[in-house]
C-alpha cells in the first residue's frame, strides 16, 4: 500500500463516489441494523486481529463489550499486538467487575482518568504503514457495538499524516494524566461504587404488592386465544420460542377463562413445579396441586403433573373425562407419543392448549392436527429477539486439547477425558471467558457419567463448587442442586451432567 492508494481512497470518499478504489481505505460512516447484518463490532474485530498495536479510549466499558472481543483480544494477544486502554471513573458507570475482568487479559495496559469528565469513543489501530481511526458514538458496550442507533467514521491515513499525529497526542496528553488498573485501585472504587448503589437501591420506593401484566406477545396471543373461543373452536396451538414467556400467557389465559378445575401437563417434574410456581403469582387465590410419585394433591383446582405420571391408565382414569375444563400440554411438540394420546383420548375439557417452540417433526406425526390445526399465536427465535423478550447471550467455541497429536473427544480413553492437562485447560478458558452477574452458575456437559463425577471431584481439588448429577440421583438431589445453583450465595459454581 503508497500513499496514491489512499489518496485514490479519499477521492473516491469525498470527492467523487464513481472513482474506483481499494475500498478498504475508503472513509465510512459505522453503524448498527442487524436487519441489513451491519454491525460497528465487526469492523472493530477485524482492526483488532489486523493490526500490530491497538488504542482504545472509550468513557464506558461493560463486560458484555469485552466479552464481544474476548476471542479477537486472545488473538491478537498471541499474535504479539499490544494494546492500551484508555477509560474513566466518570459516574461510576463502569462497573468493579469490568475492571477486574480487563484486568487479567493479557497484553493490555489500562489506565482510568479520574480528572474532568472523559467522554471520548475512539479507537486506534495501527499498522506498519497506516493508521485506521474510529471515531464517534459508540462506547465499548455490547449495545453500543452491536444494537444501538450509533454514528461513527472510520479513517485511514498514512501513519505521517495530520490526523494520525493528532490524534495520538490526544491520546498520550490524556494517557498521561491517568492513573494505571490495579487491584488497590479496583478495591478504593469498588467501596465507592458499593455505597453509591446502595444508596440508589435506598431510593426506590418498592412496592411488594406484585402486579403482572402480559408482555407484547402475551396481549396479542391472549386476544387470538378469546377469539377461537368465540368462533366456537376448543383447541389451540400457541408456537412461542424457548424464553418468550408461554407459561405465563397459560396463566393469564386459564386467568381469562375462569375454569373450576385445569391442568398442566409437562414432561419434567422440576418444570411442572417451576410452572406451578408461575400459576401461584398470576392466581394467588386459587389451590393448586402436584400429581407425582410421591404427591396425589388431587382435590386442588389447578393440578400439575407429568405426562409419564397421567398417561398411566390407573391414574387418568381417576378422573371423569369432563372432569377438567381447561387443560394445558407444555412441549406439545411431544403429543404424538402414545403416552400423550392416552391423555388427549380420555380428557374431554372445554379448552385445550398446546404450548410448544418446535412444531416441526422429522417423523410423520402432524402435531398440528391434535390441536384441529388453530394456531392461536406464532413467534419464533427472530421475532422474540426483536422484540427483546430473551436474555442476550455469548457463545465461544473453544478447541479442544489435544494428547499426543490425539484431540479429545466423546471417544477418548477415559484418563484423558479426565487427566489434569484436561481439566487445567477447561479452567482456562472459563477464567478467561468469566459469566455475566455478580457470581458464576454453569452447566458442564460431558459424555458419560464417569466422566461428570471425576470432572466434579478435580475441580472441587482446585477450589470450585461442583456436584455431579446422573439418572441414580433423587428428584430432591436434583431440585436442591438447582436450588443451590440459582441462590444468591455462592453455594454452587457448576452442575456437571450427561443429559
Amino acid at each position: 500500500m503508497d500513499s496514491n492508494t489512499i489518496i485514490n481512497s479519499l477521492t473516491t470518499s469525498f470527492l467523487n463516489k464513481e472513482n474506483i478504489s481499494d475500498a478498504m481505505y475508503h472513509t465510512k460512516l459505522l453503524f448498527n441494523d442487524y436487519k441489513r447484518g451491519v454491525k460497528v463490532l465487526r469492523t472493530i474485530q477485524h482492526e483488532l486481529i489486523s493490526c500490530e498495536e491497538f488504542l482504545f479510549s472509550v468513557a464506558f466499558i461493560t463486560e458484555g463489550g469485552l466479552n464481544i472481543l474476548a476471542n479477537e483480544l486472545k488473538e491478537a494477544y498471541e499474535k504479539g499486538v499490544k494494546g492500551k486502554i484508555l477509560t474513566s471513573s466518570y459516574l461510576y458507570f463502569n462497573n468493579p467487575k469490568m475492571f477486574k475482568k480487563i484486568l487479567k487479559y493479557p497484553g493490555i495496559e489500562v489506565r482510568v482518568y479520574e480528572q474532568h469528565p472523559l467522554h471520548t469513543k475512539g479507537y486506534i489501530f495501527k499498522k506498519p504503514m497506516e493508521t485506521s481511526f474510529i471515531v464517534g458514538s459508540s462506547n465499548l458496550t455490547e449495545s453500543a457495538l452491536c444494537s444501538n442507533s450509533e454514528w461513527n467514521i472510520q479513517l485511514t491515513s498514512l501513519n505521517q499524516g495530520q490526523i494520525i499525529e493528532d490524534s495520538m497526542n490526544e491520546f498520550f496528553h490524556i494517557w498521561d494524566k491517568a492513573v494505571p488498573l490495579t487491584k488497590t485501585w479496583i478495591e478504593k472504587y469498588q467501596t465507592k461504587f458499593d455505597e453509591i448503589e446502595r444508596v440508589k437501591t435506598e431510593s426506590i420506593q418498592v412496592d411488594h404488592k406484585e402486579i403482572l401484566i402480559p408482555n407484547s406477545m402475551q396481549v396479542d396471543a391472549l386476544r387470538n386465544l378469546d377469539k377461537l373461543r368465540k368462533e366456537g373452536k376448543d383447541k389451540a396451538l400457541l408456537i412461542s420460542s424457548t424464553g418468550t414467556g408461554k407459561t405465563y400467557l397459560s396463566a393469564f389465559d386459564v386467568k381469562n377463562f375462569n375454569p373450576k378445575k385445569a391442568l398442566f401437563v409437562i414432561h419434567r417434574e422440576q418444570i411442572a413445579r417451576d410452572a406451578m410456581n408461575s400459576f401461584k403469582r398470576v392466581m394467588p387465590d386459587r389451590t393448586y396441586g402436584m400429581l407425582s410419585g410421591n404427591q396425589r394433591e388431587v382435590e386442588a383446582e389447578f393440578i400439575f403433573t407429568t405426562v409419564q405420571m397421567l398417561s398411566k391408565e390407573r391414574v387418568y382414569s381417576q378422573f371423569s373425562k369432563e372432569h377438567f375444563d381447561y387443560i394445558i400440554i407444555d412441549e406439545a411438540h411431544r403429543s404424538g407419543a402414545s403416552s400423550y394420546h392416552n391423555i388427549l383420548n380420555h380428557f374431554t375439557p372445554k379448552f385445550l392448549l398446546g404450548m410448544t417452540a418446535t412444531p416441526e417433526r422429522t417423523d410423520s406425526l402432524n402435531i398440528y392436527e391434535n390441536f384441529d390445526y388453530n394456531i392461536a399465536y406464532e413467534i419464533r427465535l427472530q421475532e422474540a429477539m426483536e422484540e427483546d423478550m430473551l436474555c442476550p447471550f455469548h457463545y465461544f467455541g473453544v478447541t479442544e486439547l489435544t494428547i499426543n497429536e490425539e484431540e479429545i473427544d466423546e471417544k477418548t480413553d477415559f484418563n484423558k477425558l479426565t487427566s489434569d492437562s484436561r481439566i487445567n485447560h477447561v479452567i482456562e478458558n472459563i477464567e478467561y471467558y468469566g459469566y455475566s452477574g455478580d457470581r458464576v452458575k454453569g452447566l458442564i456437559f460431558c459424555s458419560r457419567n464417569e466422566e461428570a463425577a471425576e470432572i466434579s471431584k478435580l475441580m472441587n481439588e482446585r477450589g470450585y463448587m461442583t456436584v455431579a448429577l446422573s439418572g441414580s440421583n433423587t428428584q430432591e438431589e436434583r431440585e436442591y442442586a438447582i436450588e443451590r445453583l440459582i441462590s444468591k450465595d455462592r453455594s454452587l459454581d457448576y452442575i456437571i451432567t450427561v443429559d
